[in-house]
């Protein structure tokens, strides 16, 4: 897979300031940040492409932390639950979220060719999801989009 692109998110912030932002937002929440949750959103945030679980799962062996599935999937499911990670459902994948702690929508775009992965925002309140759920009564609490499509990289290079 390759690199993760990070389309309206500040690409400056370190792995630092948002591992402590994550830090600081469990603390609040009386939430554990354990070793192995702490570096599998530091191993998202430094590699910038979207893993599998057994890659992650890989290099926290290599850690130390454990060779055991459910340690690796833990603590995705922790990341996902609390907004840190997103999974991307197509690629059976997971990507770090650049803006954890906002509230927003996430749209994925992916590209079809080289697998890269895009994240922008949304408002699905907004628009015709937002109306057909105002219509049948439902608040839409969480949105997810993933579009699969042709990435400019790849249509640069005539992959069309």
């Amino acid at each position: 897979m390759k690199a993760v692109g990070t389309v309206g998110h500040d690409r400056e912030a370190s792995t630092a300031e948002r591992l402590a932002s994550a830090e600081s937002f469990c603390a609040e929440n009386r939430l554990r940040f354990t070793a192995a949750r702490r570096r599998v959103f530091e191993i998202l945030l430094d590699e910038q492409k979207a893993l599998g679980a057994y890659d992650i799962l890989e290099r926290l062996d290599a850690d130390g932390l454990g060779s055991q599935p459910p340690i690796a999937y833990r603590a995705l499911d922790f990341l996902v639950k609390h907004g840190f990670v997103r999974r991307i459902e197509r690629l059976s994948a997971y990507v770090a979220c650049l803006q954890p702690r906002e509230t927003h929508d996430p749209a994925v775009m992916i590209c079809r060719i080289c697998d890269s992965v895009e994240e922008t925002t949304f408002a699905s309140s907004r628009g015709m999801l937002g109306a057909a759920a105002r219509d049948a009564g439902f608040l839409i609490e969480q949105t997810v989009v993933e579009a699969i499509g042709v990435c400019a990289n790849c249509r640069a290079a005539g992959a069309v």
